[in-house]
């Protein structure tokens, strides 16, 4: 994957704890760390914002509508389906 260089300041006690955790094994270098660092906080924030918009979907009275209307249509194969894993068929 490219790279780019670039420098960031952070606070000592931050960078100490880099230096352990990669003396401990948990990355081969700082940088990895790092990068291992920044894509997770990434990704958390992707999550959030994804379930920042499900949640406003429950607001929404024509996604209610539109749910309810799909999970009547289904719910006569949804309870065979469960019966048939539970061994009830």
């Amino acid at each position: 994957m490219p790279t780019t260089r670039t420098t960031v300041a952070l606070p000592t006690d931050l960078i100490r704890g880099v230096d352990a955790a990669v003396a401990r094994g948990f990355a081969a270098t700082r940088n990895e760390f790092l990068a291992t660092a920044v894509r997770r906080e990434l990704e958390r924030l992707q999550r959030q914002a994804v379930d920042e918009a499900f949640e406003a979907m429950a607001d929404d009275p024509l996604y209610r509508r539109e749910a309810e209307r799909i999970a009547d249509e289904y719910r006569l194969s949804d309870w065979q389906a469960l019966r048939v894993a539970e061994g009830d068929s």
